[in-house]
C-alpha cells in the first residue's frame, strides 16, 4: 500500500507540480459531485478544515477551481472545477489508466479477475475501518 501511495503521489507531481496528492483526490471529488462547500470536503475525507482550506487555495492560485455562491443560500460559496481543472483531471486519469494497463498488460486474465475482485471487496461500503 506505501508503494502505491508512494507511486500515485509521484504521478501526481508529474502532472502538476504545485499541486499534492491531496489535491488531485479534492478535484476527483469536486468533479463527482458537480462542486460542494469545503467544509464538505474536510467532512467527507476526516481532513481538518485548515488542510482543506489551504488545499483549496493552491487549486484557486492554480485556477483550477473557483468559488460560485449557491443559488439556493447566498450566504455559503460552493466549490467548483474551472475548465483548466477538468482538463487537468482528464489528463491525471488518462495517465493512470495508461499506467495501470502498461502494469497489468502481461498479467493472465484469471490474475486481473482475482484482482479485480480483490480491489472491489477491499473497496466495498462497509470496508472503512479509520
Amino acid at each position: 500500500m506505501t508503494a502505491f501511495a508512494r507511486r500515485a503521489r509521484a504521478s501526481a507531481g508529474r502532472m502538476h507540480p504545485e499541486l499534492s496528492l491531496v489535491s488531485y483526490t479534492l478535484l476527483g471529488h469536486l468533479e463527482e459531485r458537480d462542486g460542494c462547500r469545503a467544509t464538505d470536503l474536510a467532512a467527507h475525507y476526516a481532513l481538518d478544515k485548515s488542510t482543506v482550506s489551504r488545499q483549496v487555495a493552491a487549486l484557486e492560485r492554480a485556477a483550477l477551481v473557483e468559488r460560485r455562491v449557491d443559488p439556493d443560500d447566498h450566504r455559503v460559496q460552493v466549490l467548483h472545477l474551472t475548465e483548466a481543472g477538468r482538463e487537468i483531471l482528464a489528463q491525471v486519469t488518462e495517465s493512470r489508466r495508461a499506467a495501470f494497463q502498461e502494469r497489468l498488460a502481461d498479467w493472465p486474465d484469471e490474475d486481473l479477475v482475482r484482482f479485480a475482485g480483490y480491489l472491489a471487496r477491499y473497496n466495498a461500503p462497509g470496508t472503512d475501518r479509520s
